[in-house]
């Protein structure tokens, strides 16, 4: 049986580099830690690594209940510590009084410098105040290079993670039963909407599943699925509870208030 029925084809390239980095763990003895992980991704990384007997793994995102964490991998007698992960806080003021800048700037602004999200962690914006986990490998760059956001000048200094303050995010869990487990159908609950209006926004490319721009009304979601919506806000799959005797399935979701 192949461990890739388990998961979708897009997963497969990560779902590769995870198990060849398992085997160089094993026969180098040297551990391995990944870029910030998402929510799905962390799940896969988990089951890929469950039961091993002469590896461990480990999470961290810089803080206790981080979204987005780094994935560590070592050998079963290691002892993983903080610094294993080399995680850096980085935090910037603006001056709140003249300049809004909300979560999706600051994104935009790592994203023109040609940062890859997934060398970002979990991001603070509040009381004039930024805040975001990174790599250390890259940490020097934003100091020199990321100097202004929306107009608003910004210069970066590393800072105690135990400063970390995250915005203050409310999740709402809500409990449904649905046909399936389509992109569409799912949306249908979590947004209190229509199949047919749930459809028509994801052909319009207004729906992303992980950070990625999904136009298939069909597309398979799976458990730890993050979903967002232009305009509506964010959610994710958080459980599948099994089917029905009808053959429907029992799924937990959360909604950002």
């Amino acid at each position: 049986m192949s461990i890739y029925q388990h998961y979708r084809e897009e997963e497969r390239p990560f779902i590769d580099q995870i198990l060849s980095w398992m085997e160089q763990v094993e026969r180098q003895y040297q551990p391995r830690v990944t870029d910030f992980l998402d929510p799905r991704e962390q799940l896969i990384f988990q089951q890929l690594l469950s039961g091993q007997s002469e590896l461990q793994w480990a999470f961290s995102g810089g803080s206790e209940n981080a979204e987005r964490k780094r994935g560590l991998i070592a050998p079963i007698y290691d002892n993983i510590t903080a610094e294993d992960f080399s995680i850096e806080l980085l935090e910037a003021a603006y001056p709140a009084k003249f300049v809004t800048l909300e979560h999706r700037d600051v994104m935009g602004s790592f994203l023109s410098l040609g940062i890859d999200r997934k060398k970002l962690g979990d991001i603070s914006v509040r009381d004039g105040v930024i805040q975001l986990f990174t790599t250390s490998d890259i940490a020097a760059y934003i100091h020199a290079n990321l100097l202004e956001i929306k107009r608003a000048k910004v210069s970066w200094d590393s800072v105690d993670p135990a400063r970390f303050s995250p915005e203050k995010l409310e999740w709402v869990n809500m409990e449904a039963t649905v046909s399936s487990l389509r992109l569409d159908a799912v949306m249908k609950e979590l947004y209190r909407m229509s199949r047919q209006q749930a459809a028509e926004r994801i052909q319009k490319g207004l729906v992303k599943v992980n950070f990625r721009t999904v136009e298939d009304v069909s597309y398979q979601l799976a458990e730890g699925d993050l979903i967002s919506l232009r305009g509506k806000g964010r959610g994710k799959l958080a459980q599948v509870k099994g089917t029905t005797k009808k053959d429907k399935q029992r799924i937990t979701l959360e909604k950002l208030k």
